[in-house]
């Protein structure tokens, strides 16, 4: 289980960075754009009344899941907040350039400086004055600064318009084809659709599910396979939503493993409720998928995130009694574990996680930050796909990664 000091920390520099944030948002575009101190007050009031619910949601939603429609709205905001400061920042740098240039193309031959004449030393009540510096055309800065402003607030809208009908539109579908070591003749052209990171909470909820089995039934698979984050909320609230799955149609049924989120509304409770939808939960165990004329093992593991703890992760009890020799397909939330589960012979892993960033910039981080963030990897004949994810979570924001449901053929 993660360290709370851990959190803690997370916690701390989110904070300050949110705050720091809105702090900038502020000066951009009310204090630089007018003198008027109604206007500067509404800015203060109005960016303080989004900073804060922003920075209490993440604690709020574990307290009171009824909030978590509230917190999506806040989380909303927060897209808005980074397209905000990544325009501002790209337009005032683009101002800054064109600045420079103008003022290389316009320098002259220093000309001698007239002697100085005595100066009368102004008084307190002057100094208290804001004055613009020498040569500052204030009417043309606030004119920028205005220019600015607006047109950061058309692309941050735009972009979050874009982002927002994304995420609500039905996932694109993938085919990606796999040689499977192992894999007997019999299987050849065995069917898998892999969902990840659905999130089903106070936004998406069962609408959102119907269209999801529909489109998976509509791929004609063999066996459907769930890499957690299945959920955000409790079994009360959420169960008929997720009922939804139980239309699912495969000839070798339906799979799920643990994701994160699961653990923080109760791991136990929601394995056995899609038990009872008759989805086959696979914790630290494997199953055989087949019959006698040829079969692979799907292997299960709970999430890697909570290896250290009494009930997580654990490879070596999910392939305990296993045959090695036998093709085998790992469902691991995240693809952390690929290394270590390809030297233990699993064929393919199926994973997600990482959203593949869900919206730009964070889609080069999480480039960045994950070896293998998302898309099919190869190394030798061992292969590894991580899904962008089926839904959203947080911001309902899709830029630049696209939520996707994939099929998956198994070839001998």
């Amino acid at each position: 289980m993660e360290s709370p000091l851990r959190f803690i920390l997370f916690f701390l520099f989110v904070g300050v960075a949110a705050v720091y944030v809105h702090i900038y948002l502020y000066r951009r575009l009310f204090r630089d754009t007018s003198e008027s101190r109604a206007w500067r007050l509404t800015g203060k009031v109005l960016l303080t009344l989004l900073c804060l619910p922003l920075l209490l949601s993440w604690v709020v939603t574990r307290v009171l899941p009824s909030a978590f429609a509230m917190a999506v709205m806040s989380w909303t905001w927060m897209g808005v907040a980074v397209y905000l400061l990544l325009s501002l920042a790209t337009l005032g740098g683009v101002r800054w350039l064109v600045a420079r240039t103008r003022g290389h193309r316009g320098v002259k031959a220093p000309v001698a400086a007239p002697s100085p004449e005595p100066v009368a030393t102004p008084s307190l009540a002057e100094l208290s004055v804001t004055v613009p510096p020498p040569g500052v055309d204030e009417d043309r800065r606030r004119f920028l600064a205005r220019a600015t402003a607006g047109g950061a607030v058309l692309a941050a809208g735009g972009l979050t318009g874009f982002g927002m009908w994304s995420a609500f539109h039905p996932p694109v579908v993938n085919e990606v084809t796999v040689r499977l070591p192992g894999l007997p003749k019999a299987l050849d052209g065995f069917s898998i659709v892999h969902m990840s990171d659905i999130h089903v909470g106070p936004i998406i909820q069962r609408r959102f599910m119907d269209e999801l089995v529909r489109r998976a039934n509509a791929l004609k698979p063999d066996l459907v396979a769930i890499t957690g984050d299945l959920v955000d909320g409790t079994v009360s609230d959420l169960a008929h939503s997720v009922a939804a799955l139980q239309n699912l149609k495969a000839r070798a049924g339906t799979h799920f493993i643990t994701g994160n989120h699961e653990y923080y509304w109760n791991s136990s409770a929601w394995a056995d409720a899609l038990t009872g939808l008759g989805i086959t939960v696979l914790r630290n165990r494997h199953v055989s998928i087949g019959d006698a004329g040829g079969a692979f093992d799907l292997v299960g593991v709970d999430d890697w995130s909570m290896r250290n703890g009494p009930q997580g992760y654990n490879l070596d009890a999910a392939l305990a009694g296993r045959n090695p020799d036998r093709a085998s397909v790992l469902l691991a939330h995240q693809p952390s574990n690929w290394d270590v589960a390809a030297k233990a012979g699993m064929g393919l892993q199926l994973s997600g996680h990482t959203h593949g960033g869900q919206f730009f910039p964070f889609t080069v981080a999480v480039s960045a930050i994950w070896k293998h963030d998302a898309g099919l990897f190869q190394e030798g004949d061992r292969h590894l796909y991580v899904s962008r994810g089926t839904g959203f979570w947080g911001p309902p924001l899709r830029v630049a990664a696209p939520s996707e449901i994939v099929k998956v053929t198994l070839i001998s």
